[in-house]
C-alpha cells in the first residue's frame, strides 16, 4: 500500500467481513445496506506504477537509426477494491500516437469489475480484449524483450488492420469466470470469458452499431497448465471504410520449475489505407496468421534465459514471414527491479524481395522499477 494510504489508514484491529472495523461508523444507506466509508476506500485502495527504459542497437543496412534510447513505458495507476467491487485507472505518460487522442498521457485502463462470484464477475469500462494468452499479460511477466507479434498485429496492439496503438484493450463490457473444482485444492477445471466492445481501441467511440464479440475457453487440467482456445468477430471502421475481423486462436502455457508459452492465431480481414486523395480504401491481403514458442529456464539465482522462435504472416504466405529469434536474459534483482538483455535475429523476406535488408541483428537492453 503506497504511503499517503498506510498515513490514513488506522491501526490493525479485529476485521468483520469486508475490512471494517468494529469501531467503524457506517451510516445505513435509504435501503438499509450499509454505506462504504471513507476509511473503507482508502484501505482497500493503492497507488503505483512503473517504468521500462529501453536502449536498441541493430545493424540493418538503411535504418533510419541503428541505435536509439527511449521509455518503453511510464505507467502510474490506482486501483483496489470497494464491497464486491474491483476497480482500476491506469495512465500511460509516456509515447506519441496518431492523433490527439493518444498523445501522451493517455487512459489505457478505466474499469470496475463485480467480484461477488468466482463463477461469474461483470466487467465494464476500458481493459484488455480478452484474445490469447500473451494480451492480457502484465509487460513484466512476458519472458521476452516485447510482446510477440501475434500479440502485436492480432490482438489490438499496433494492429495490422489499421487502428491506432491500443495496447490490446478497448471499451466493452465482459463476463468471466471460473468453474468446476477438481482435487484437494479444489482447482478450477475451466476458466470462460466473453465480452462485447466497440472495436475501435482506446479512448474512441463506436463508429457503427455492429459491436465486436470476443470469447475464450481455457482448460486447467493439472497445476501450471492451462489450455486455450479463443475467438473474436467485428469490424473495424476508419475514413469511412469499415474493415472486417474475425480471428481465433489456440495456444497453451506453463509454469513450474520452467515456463513455456506458444500460441497460433489466425485473421480473416483486409487492412485499411487512404489513395492518394486521402480516401479510405481496403489494402493488403485478407488473410494473415501468426505463431510463437517461448520457454524460459532459471540457470543462477534470481537469473533466468528465455528463448522465443516468433513469426507472422502478413498475407498467410511464407512469402509474408517475418521471423524473429531471441535469446533473453532477465536478472530479477528485487520484487520491482530488474535488468533484461536481448538478442534478436530478423529475418523478413517481404524486405528482403522488395530490395531491403531482411536479415539484421538487434541487441536490446531494459531496465524495469515499479513502485
Amino acid at each position: 500500500m503506497n504511503a499517503m494510504a498506510q498515513s490514513l489508514s488506522p491501526s490493525p484491529s479485529p476485521k468483520r467481513e469486508g475490512g471494517v472495523t468494529p469501531t467503524d461508523s457506517l451510516t445505513p444507506a435509504p435501503d438499509g445496506r450499509k454505506a462504504v466509508t471513507l476509511k473503507q476506500v482508502l484501505q482497500n485502495t493503492s497507488v503505483g506504477g512503473y517504468v521500462i527504459g529501453q536502449a536498441k542497437l541493430n545493424d540493418q543496412d538503411d535504418a533510419e537509426a541503428n541505435s536509439n534510447m527511449n521509455l518503453r513505458l511510464v505507467r502510474l495507476y490506482v486501483d483496489g477494491k470497494v464491497l464486491d467491487f474491483a476497480y482500476k485507472l491506469q495512465l500511460q505518460m509516456n509515447g506519441i500516437g496518431k492523433d490527439s487522442k493518444e498523445n501522451s498521457p493517455r487512459i489505457v485502463d478505466a474499469w470496475a469489475e463485480w467480484q461477488r462470484f468466482d463463477f461469474l464477475k461483470v466487467k465494464f469500462g476500458q481493459f484488455k480484449r480478452c484474445f490469447t494468452f500473451e494480451n492480457p499479460m502484465h509487460p513484466w511477466l512476458i519472458g521476452s524483450g516485447n510482446y510477440s507479434q501475434l500479440a502485436l498485429k492480432l490482438a489490438g496492439f499496433s494492429d495490422r488492420v489499421g487502428e491506432h496503438a491500443s495496447n490490446g484493450r478497448d471499451m466493452g463490457l465482459q463476463l468471466q469466470g471460473d468453474l468446476l473444482p477438481v482435487g484437494d485444492k479444489h482447482r478450477k477445471l475451466l476458466h470462460y470469458q466473453v465480452g462485447l466492445y466497440n472495436g475501435q481501441g482506446i479512448n474512441h467511440s463506436d463508429k457503427n452499431s455492429r459491436k465486436d464479440v470476443i470469447g475464450g475457453l481455457i482448460v486447467k487440467p493439472i497445476d501450471g497448465l492451462q489450455i486455450g482456445w479463443f475467438g473474436w468477430d467485428g469490424n473495424y471502421v476508419a475514413n469511412g471504410v469499415t474493415a472486417r475481423r474475425t480471428r481465433w486462436a489456440v495456444g497453451a502455457t506453463y509454469e513450474g520449475a520452467i515456463s513455456a508459452r506458444a500460441e497460433y492465431a489466425h485473421s480473416v480481414g483486409r487492412k485499411i489505407g487512404t489513395d492518394s486523395e486521402g480516401n479510405g480504401i481496403l489494402t493488403g491481403a485478407d488473410r494473415a496468421d501468426a505463431w510463437y514458442a517461448l520457454v524460459g529456464v532459471p540457470v543462477a539465482d534470481k537469473v533466468k534465459v528465455w528463448a522465443k522462435y516468433d513469426v507472422y504472416r502478413d498475407s498467410g504466405t511464407w512469402a509474408s514471414t517475418k521471423s524473429l529469434y531471441t535469446l533473453t536474459a532477465d536478472w530479477n534483482l528485487h520484487k520491482n527491479f530488474k535488468l533484461q538483455a536481448s538478442y534478436t535475429f530478423t529475418h523478413d523476406r517481404q524486405t528482403n524481395a522488395s530490395g531491403g535488408d531482411g536479415d539484421y541483428n538487434t541487441l536490446d537492453l531494459q531496465v524495469y522499477f515499479r513502485f
